[in-house]
């Protein structure tokens, strides 16, 4: 396979990462707004850089033209206008971005232009997705549950926190209604309930609560009559969190204060993005597991998988910036590669149903060191 144009949008934690994979193999351009980024960048790999507004549809639509591939990396709250304006602009893309809408939503069009659209492409969502698809083909899956965590090594007073990526989208996880399924039912929830004490061998207890991370699989996979996912925390982080949101910390409706009319939300994003900052070289991991159970040629079986990943010291890259922002490239190779080249908006659990793409990815993903152990009982 030669090299092939690839223009990523957003030069954060992630889309740093990113940018730095693909460069190995192709021709690559960062894009976004934070010129200090994007020097890093061009000062330190064979990778172009671009000053944009990633928020101006127009510009968008100019400075994807002449690439083979997009990849998205910015906020949840610009990830649906940005996969649209480039669906519309006829372009592959792949997708990281926690969007609140339905992505699903673009299919139609994406088809329509011809357009393969990879979304939710992290790794969660997106490596659990990718999991219950490559599952879903074997076996009668009937239980479906992963907990997943980026947290710092060092516990640091009151929030025990640090964002491996945007503060912004974790606010937004802990207000949106959770949605899950229990005995073939949909169900929601709010947000950080039903907590529950969770032991991995190499971090000790977490606190694991609801979050809205099935998205896709609900409509996708809605046979699976028990699905459910959560977020883990250090044990004290959500009931602070907790606190906030009952004292109206995260209202979405303006207040005026001295004249001026602000949503508690932005007000308390902007001093947590402040106090979440995750440092440069500051270090953290991601924790995940999956469960999965059911019965698979008459016989009952259960599988579980798990990842436990650290900051990489030698490439100066977060756990969360690493799993994250590989398992995105992963599937750009497939793309890149014509490994994969549905028409349409394809999230993991999609990508999964199909054993090379699956076989790929994982394989992808241990050759950069993101090791999953799999036990089969």
């Amino acid at each position: 396979m030669g090299k092939k144009k690839v223009v990523v949008l957003g030069a954060g934690m992630v889309g740093k990462a990113i940018a730095i994979d693909l460069s190995q193999q192709h021709d690559v351009v960062a894009a976004d707004i934070d010129q200090q980024s994007l020097d890093f960048l061009s000062s330190n790999y064979p990778i172009k850089t671009v000053g944009i507004n990633l928020m101006e549809e127009e510009s968008i639509e100019s400075l994807v033209a002449d690439f083979d591939l997009v990849v998205s990396a910015v906020p949840g709250f610009m990830g649906f206008d940005i996969v649209q304006t480039v669906i519309e602009a006829g372009k592959n893309i792949v997708d990281i971005s926690f969007m609140p809408e339905d992505f699903m939503e673009l299919n139609n069009l994406a088809a329509r232009k011809g357009v393969t659209a990879i979304t939710d492409c992290g790794v969660a969502p997106g490596i659990p997705n990718l999991i219950a698809g490559h599952h879903n083909e074997y076996m009668e899956i009937e239980d479906f549950t992963y907990c997943v965590g980026g947290l710092p090594k060092v516990k640091v007073y009151p929030f025990y926190y640090k964002a491996p990526f945007s503060p912004i989208d974790v606010v937004e996880e802990y207000t949106r209604p959770a949605r899950f399924i229990e005995k073939g039912k949909r169900m929601i929830k709010p947000a950080m309930s039903e907590p529950e004490m969770v032991f991995f061998d190499k971090v000790g207890t977490l606190e694991a609560f609801y979050t809205d991370g099935l998205r896709s699989l609900l409509r996708n996979m809605d046979h699976i009559p028990n699905m459910r996912e959560k977020t883990l925390r250090y044990p004290g982080h959500i009931q602070l969190i907790q606190a906030l949101k009952k004292a109206g910390f995260f209202d979405t409706e303006p207040i005026s204060v001295n004249n001026t009319s602000v949503r508690p939300i932005d007000f308390t994003s902007n001093i947590l993005i402040r106090d979440w900052q995750l440092g440069p070289e500051e270090r953290e991991f991601t924790v995940m597991r999956i469960e999965l159970s059911g019965r698979e040629e008459n016989q009952r079986k259960k599988i579980v998988y798990e990842l436990y990943d650290e900051y990489d010291e030698e490439a100066g890259l977060s756990s969360m910036a690493r799993t994250t922002g590989f398992t995105a490239t992963a599937n750009a190779e497939l793309i890149l590669s014509g490994k994969f080249s549905g028409k349409g908006v394809f999230p993991l659990e999609l990508i999964g149903l199909d054993k090379e793409c699956f076989d790929f990815v994982m394989a992808y993903l241990e050759e950069r060191n993101i090791r999953f152990s799999v036990n089969s009982q």
